[in-house]
């Protein structure tokens, strides 16, 4: 369901800011998509909604491997809060595909093509 994966997303997506090693576009962009799951999940009859945030997921799969590979910080500075925030940044990455399939077969039940 819709409600499952924007609590995920959500919840990494707070412990991927929790350390404050990407910078605000992260967290905006993620938050941005996840308000659009929310609407999508409030107009169950919407297939604007839902393909929307489909392309939001997806879009922000792409910004966030550009966040990651230019924000990762160095060996030498890796704390454990870092290590952990960079971690749940990367497991929130690796989850998206598989959001974004669920997502895609909810769009398409509503319609979509």
């Amino acid at each position: 369901s819709p409600q499952v994966i924007i609590v995920v997303h959500w919840l990494l997506t707070v412990w991927g800011c929790m350390d404050y090693i990407f910078p605000a576009s992260y967290a905006w962009g993620n938050f941005s998509v996840l308000a659009v799951g929310i609407w999508a999940i409030v107009q169950r009859d919407s297939l604007d909604a839902i393909t929307m945030f489909l392309f939001g997921l997806l879009l922000t799969g792409v910004t966030d491997i550009i966040h990651i590979s230019l924000f990762y910080p160095s060996h030498k500075d890796l704390s454990d809060l870092k290590r952990f925030s960079v971690g749940m940044a990367i497991f929130s990455f690796l989850l998206k595909p598989v959001s974004c399939y669920l997502v895609y077969q909810m769009c398409r039940e509503r319609g979509g093509d």
